[in-house]
């Protein structure tokens, strides 16, 4: 399993750490299915599959609900699933313009296929690009995703900006200590 990027809890054995495990309770039934898993081979941003960015909004959704006493398990699922689709809306031309507005709608059926979602759930999928969709969200939870969702992909960019950075003052450093 991935690891949440940034997150420093080890998610190859999600029973052995409490926080983990609880997350894990969440997820229950949704986290191995073949359509999430699915995700994995398609990219979502920069190096980062569609899978890994689910994992990402999931978890901090879930952190951030359950340390203000919100739906936590609503939030873990619904960030899981907000981007259940499976085109690629770069290379789908009609699809580049209403890609924001359409895709939360695809993943909500595709969700819906999968298990079954309370309100706070189908609220949090279907307007997590707010303010891209027209209507609010109507849950905090649902606010909690749409953030996350945003702040991650900002994260999944800069980690591959950073990443080649780190890599280019590396080798400099090297050439100037080789000479």
């Amino acid at each position: 399993m991935h690891s949440a990027i940034g997150s420093r809890k080890d998610f190859s054995n999600l029973d052995e750490d409490q926080l983990l495990a609880e997350y894990k309770d969440c997820l229950e039934g949704i986290l191995d299915h073949e359509q999430v898993m699915k995700l994995d081979l398609h990219t979502q941003h920069c190096n980062t599959s569609r899978l890994q960015h689910s994992i990402n909004v999931s978890y901090y959704s879930f952190l951030i609900c359950r340390m203000f006493g919100w739906d936590y398990r609503s939030a873990a699922r619904a960030g899981l699933l907000h981007d259940l689709y499976f085109y690629d809306w770069r290379v789908t031309k009609y699809l580049r313009s209403g890609h924001a507005s359409w895709h939360p709608r695809v993943a909500l059926d595709n969700a819906k296929k999968i298990t079954e979602l309370n309100k706070v759930e189908i609220d949090a999928i279907e307007k997590h690009m707010w303010p891209c969709t027209p209507v609010p969200p109507r849950y905090i939870e649902s606010y909690v995703i749409t953030f996350v969702d945003k702040a991650c992909a900002v994260c999944e960019f800069a980690e591959r900006k950073y990443a080649q950075m780190a890599q280019t003052l590396t080798q400099m450093f090297r050439r100037s200590y080789a000479s």
